[in-house]
């Protein structure tokens, strides 16, 4: 296989980039002078490698623009139940079960998980965190103890595998190679091993400190957002809790019957929680209906912008390692390449001794790496990169190194570890965020080590 300088370039900027975020740096600048110095050697032409930047970017937003709409439309309609207190009805069934810390651990960590599925962690937090919050603590679970369920089951388990939304799978399957159901399929078992090891090592360390006193920390008083309506239990608001999961269960019944998948799948939910938006503010507002229908669809706009505004740099830079280099530079590469992230694993397969083993390893560091800069996302494009070349230079399974390297860096940067990804949960439950990482990186080590052995063990 024949490397040219740009393979060499491409390979140089990706050390660049897991230098910069072992240091806990942004990366996007890094990505940025990569792309125009590729576009550099590869044009000679200063004029148009300036303008590869731009549209490089325009490229990965395309490609990325079903991921960020979906995002958009969750977090709107998380927000409109919340603000009608639709939320509220809908989970307080649930804390009717809750009598004992043990049950207030379990309980509210799976409804955050149901929940996140469906509305990600982040808008989670807020509704769920709000409402059985007081309900924890009255059972004895420390403020700390809701922090830790609420913070491993959604950001950790929920978001890792995101198999309903599947906006996660989306960025790592694109830069990987894979199909999202081939991506989705692999992290199952992987996402099952994870959670089941991290929560239940945090469990006993929780039930173990909370016997002995160690963790009675101060809960500062938590302020419940008062709509204009106050909340109040009408007959509407109670309907609506009723027929909401009802929607969403009939959504993965189709799914089901008419083998929706991938982009089809997404645009039903999304087309969902838009009819939600509507009908809700219908019911539940008697005045400026089409104003607030603008509103929440522009707090959810600047929220999924905000999220993944960090995301299209870095994207687009790996968008260059496969198809992408050609859509947006056209043929600079020899007619005998397969991509320079494939010649590149060609090459790396007849140099380098590599071994399973170290490349399931390789996988879960470099996931590890890519978390630190506190996002999960950003890093994803970098997991199915080096998925994809660890993978092709030892002929191993490509969607188990890409799923490892997914949950590596979500469950590190997508909430669990790094502080200030941390924050809207510990706010919510009035503590410091550092210490919610300390108490979390434990179990989360420990199932990280697990899920490795695991992944080796299936070859």
């Amino acid at each position: 296989m024949e490397l040219t300088t740009i393979h060499g370039i491409y390979l140089l900027f990706i050390l660049l980039i897991i230098t910069v975020m072992i240091f806990r740096r942004d990366p996007s600048l890094i990505c940025m002078i990569g792309i125009f110095t590729i576009a550099l050697v590869a044009t000679e032409s200063l004029i148009h490698s300036v303008g590869i930047i731009f549209y490089s970017f325009v490229y990965t937003l395309r490609e990325l623009l079903g991921t960020v709409m979906i995002v958009c439309v969750i977090v709107a309609m998380s927000r409109v139940l919340t603000d009608s207190g639709v939320n509220e009805v809908m989970i307080r069934p649930i804390t009717k079960w809750i009598r004992t810390p043990s049950q207030a651990y379990w309980i509210i960590g799976f409804t955050m998980m149901v929940a996140s599925f469906f509305f990600w962690p982040s808008p989670a937090v807020a509704f769920i965190g709000a409402i059985m919050l007081p309900v924890a603590l009255k059972a004895g679970l420390p403020a700390l103890g809701v922090a830790i369920t609420m913070n491993l089951f959604g950001h950790g388990v929920a978001l890792s595998g995101d198999f309903i939304i599947q906006a996660i799978p989306s960025l790592t399957a694109k830069a990987s190679g894979l199909t999202v159901e081939q991506l989705v399929s692999a992290s199952i078992p992987l996402v099952v091993m994870m959670g089941v090891i991290t929560t239940v090592v945090a469990y006993f360390l929780i039930m173990k400190e909370t016997k002995s006193g160690g963790i009675q920390l101060p809960i500062q008083s938590l302020k419940k957002q008062e709509t204009e309506q106050k909340k109040r239990l009408n007959w509407r608001v109670k309907l609506l809790a009723v027929s909401i999961p009802i929607l969403f269960l009939l959504d993965i019944i189709a799914m089901r019957i008419y083998r929706l998948k991938g982009e089809d799948a997404t645009a039903l939910l999304g087309g969902t929680a838009l009819l939600i938006v509507i009908i809700t503010i219908c019911f539940c507002y008697q005045e400026k209906r089409f104003q607030r229908i603008t509103e929440y669809l522009l707090q959810g706009f600047k929220f999924g912008f905000t999220v993944f505004g960090a995301v299209i740099p870095i994207a687009a830079f790996f968008s260059l390692g496969g198809s992408g280099i050609e859509r947006i530079m056209g043929n600079v590469l020899p007619t005998t390449s397969q991509g320079i992230v494939n010649d590149l694993g060609a090459v790396l397969a007849y140099t380098i001794p590599f071994n399973e083993s170290i490349g399931v390893l390789a996988s879960m560091l470099v996931g590890v790496i890519t978390g630190l800069d506190g996002s999960g996302f950003s890093g994803l494009s970098l997991v199915g990169s080096t998925a994809k070349l660890f993978a092709m230079t030892m002929d191993a399974n490509t969607a188990q190194f890409a799923a490892l390297g997914q949950i590596a860096a979500i469950w590190v940067g997508g909430g669990t570890i790094i502080p200030w990804a941390l924050i809207p949960v510990a706010a919510i439950c009035g503590i410091d965020p550092i210490e919610l990482a300390r108490r979390n990186l434990f179990p989360v080590l420990i199932g990280l080590c697990a899920t490795t052995g695991f992944v080796i063990i299936l070859g």
